[in-house]
């Protein structure tokens, strides 16, 4: 019984299933027939202790700054006139921020508050900020950047950065969001940044693969060249990836290679050993939608196992048609119990009224209705009343 708690189950399993795996030690057979990889209980005691959460802070403090301590990020902020304020240290969107007391200047006049608008009179840097479409609102939510903000200098630390992201092909209308989620970058040293961005050329990364790079993961330069030489090699090695392979998934996910390396783990151990991929079929997977690897797992293989058992669709279909993967659990039970209802939720290719499971969860209610269920909203909306 204790081991039957301690595994993590794909959802909707029977207990004769269950009973099924408790007599073949340790196995479980994800594709009907075919045998797939050992399955063993969590990778982790349940009674792991709590991790530290100073270690914690740290870990996420060398993930947004490239590997930096405290003390060399404190030695970049060079500070000149003081005052207690705090900085966020985090590596991931949603992540919550950890709380590090710092030392930071004050322009002269204007006190320390987490309320940028009441400095947007007075300042030029925050009028600028709003032309260009930064959200104040997002920045003031993050405690310490609204006080470090208002210590930037126009010409001093904002506009050579932005010329040198606009050298190497960042447009000019992107300024605003990735000043919005990063506006350290303007504490970075210009030369660490331009001798990040030489690695990538050193590389063999087109000017194209750069711009995309530059433009959809504002931490990337904040990441050392050592550090992001070792994630590279980590995607290589773990995946099997050629080269050119490298190269194209940092350009299309640039943002998967800064993610936080402890969840990139659990992501693959969830997509080999719970969903039961084999090496080659993970390899196809990451390259055609890496977004799936920074989604949390639970939400993974919970959207796997209904796609699976109950639509059931195949491995084959899956990495076929991937995007089945990104939409919510809700969303495609409520779908394909519409389609079931209608005695269309027919999926295979080879017979008559197929339905691509890609369809099924492209575009808003009223596209699915008329376009692939071939319904109205009426019927749709009288059967969402009556699950």
């Amino acid at each position: 019984m204790m081991f039957s708690r301690n595994i993590r189950i794909l959802t909707k399993l029977t207990i004769n299933q269950l009973k099924l795996t408790q007599n073949v030690t340790g196995q479980r057979f994800l594709r009907g027939a075919r045998p797939k990889i050992e399955y063993k209980a969590l990778p982790t005691p349940l009674t792991e202790k709590e991790p530290d959460p100073v270690e914690m802070a740290k870990k996420e403090l060398a993930e947004l700054t490239g590997g930096m301590d405290l003390n060399e990020l404190k030695a970049i902020l060079e500070p000149t006139k003081k005052h207690k304020t705090q900085l966020p240290a985090t590596t991931k969107e949603g992540d919550t921020p950890t709380e590090l007391q710092t030392e930071q200047e004050t322009p002269p006049g204007l006190q320390p508050t987490y309320n940028l608008a009441a400095y947007v009179n007075k300042s030029e840097l925050l009028q600028n900020f709003i032309k260009m479409g930064v959200d104040l609102s997002a920045i003031e939510k993050r405690k310490g950047l609204a006080q470090f903000v208002l210590t930037l200098d126009m010409e001093k630390d904002v506009h050579p950065r932005l010329l040198f992201l606009q050298d190497h092909g960042v447009p000019a209308e992107y300024f605003g969001e990735l000043i919005t989620k990063n506006p350290l970058i303007f504490k970075v040293d210009l030369d660490d940044m331009q001798v990040r961005v030489n690695y990538l050329e050193a590389k063999r990364f087109s000017k194209v693969q750069i711009q995309r790079i530059l433009t959809l993961n504002p931490f990337w330069l904040m990441f050392s060249t050592k550090r992001i030489d070792k994630r590279l090699g980590y995607f290589q090695k773990e995946f099997s990836l050629r080269g050119d392979d490298v190269r194209y998934l940092c350009s299309k996910q640039p943002r998967l290679i800064t993610y936080n390396m402890q969840h990139l783990a659990d992501a693959t151990f969830c997509v080999r050993e719970e969903m039961g991929f084999n090496k080659e079929e993970i390899k196809v997977l990451l390259l055609s939608k890496p977004r799936l690897w920074m989604l949390k797992p639970d939400d993974l293989i919970e959207r796997f196992a209904y796609a699976h058992n109950e639509m059931k669709l195949s491995h084959q279909m899956l990495l076929q048609q991937p995007e089945i993967l990104t939409s919510r659990e809700f969303r495609l039970r409520e779908r394909h119990e519409f389609l079931k209802m209608l005695g269309r939720a027919q999926y295979d290719p080879d017979k008559d009224m197929y339905i691509s499971p890609k369809a099924l969860v492209e575009g808003n209610n009223h596209h699915f209705v008329r376009k692939v269920a071939k319904s109205d909203m009426e019927t749709f909306e009288l059967f969402l009343k009556s699950r």
